[in-house]
């Protein structure tokens, strides 16, 4: 991997995202009004979304950026790009990380704002630093950036992209201890759901939800989800294909 090459990469995927202000709105606003729409949702109990707030904070970057970034790289591989890039002497690692990197840049942006109108202006109550619910919150957006990143390669289609959603996203949405405690669901259940990495990301933002100090159970979450982030991206970059069969 060359450093130069995965900066070009990265450059000129942002300069393509600067010229498509529909992705930009999804990544960059609808978290932002999810959360808005949320906090407004239970205006009668603001207990309740200080529950779920900090889980959801985590959740949506993910999600959106997954969203994304599977469809922008499929279409990049459909409209011939990838295989005239990789015609180059661009190897698929500096591919996969120019647009990890890219997208990751737009990330930290996403986070910066959900995180700021949460916590500043929507009155998210946290005990922990709202500095460790950003961390989090843009570790989940570069794990869902991985993913779509990674499974791109297995959809012929942008309408198979958003297939592939229900598969990757929802069963780690309804197992990540969201909706019930982990340790109250089915003991086949709580085991899938250890090896989730989105019930990581909720756990790590319910640890700053009840604790002032950073204690050795986020720390553990946080680094889960950066391995498993940097792991699919390794999978990513061995299962590109240069076209579309």
């Amino acid at each position: 991997m060359t450093p130069a090459r995965t900066l070009a990469t990265a450059a000129r995927v942002l300069r393509q995202l600067r010229h498509d202000p529909r992705s930009i709105a999804l990544m960059l606003l609808v978290p932002c009004a999810m959360l808005f729409l949320l906090r407004y949702v239970f205006d009668g109990s603001p207990g309740t979304f200080d529950t779920i707030g900090a889980s959801l904070l985590g959740i949506f970057p993910l999600i959106t950026m997954f969203l994304v970034t599977s469809i922008a790289t499929l279409r990049e591989r459909t409209s011939g790009t990838l295989e005239r890039l990789l015609a180059m002497p661009l190897g698929k690692a500096d591919l996969i990380a120019g647009y990890a990197l890219a997208f990751g840049l737009v990330a930290v942006v996403q986070s910066v704002l959900a995180t700021g109108l949460a916590v500043w202006f929507l009155g998210l109550d946290v005990v922990g630093s709202p500095w460790l619910l950003l961390l989090v919150a843009l570790l989940d957006a570069l794990l869902g950036t991985a993913l779509g990143l990674f499974v791109s390669a297995f959809a012929a289609s942008e309408f198979q992209a958003v297939q592939f959603m229900p598969a990757v996203i929802f069963p780690q949405l309804l197992l990540c201890g969201l909706f019930t405690p982990r340790d109250k669901m089915a003991p086949a259940l709580e085991a899938i759901s250890n090896v989730l990495p989105m019930s990581y990301a909720v756990d790590g933002m319910n640890e700053v939800l009840r604790h002032p100090d950073v204690t050795t159970a986020f720390v553990r979450d946080a680094l889960v989800v950066a391995g498993c982030a940097v792991l699919v991206l390794a999978l990513g970059a061995a299962t590109l294909r240069r076209r579309t069969a």
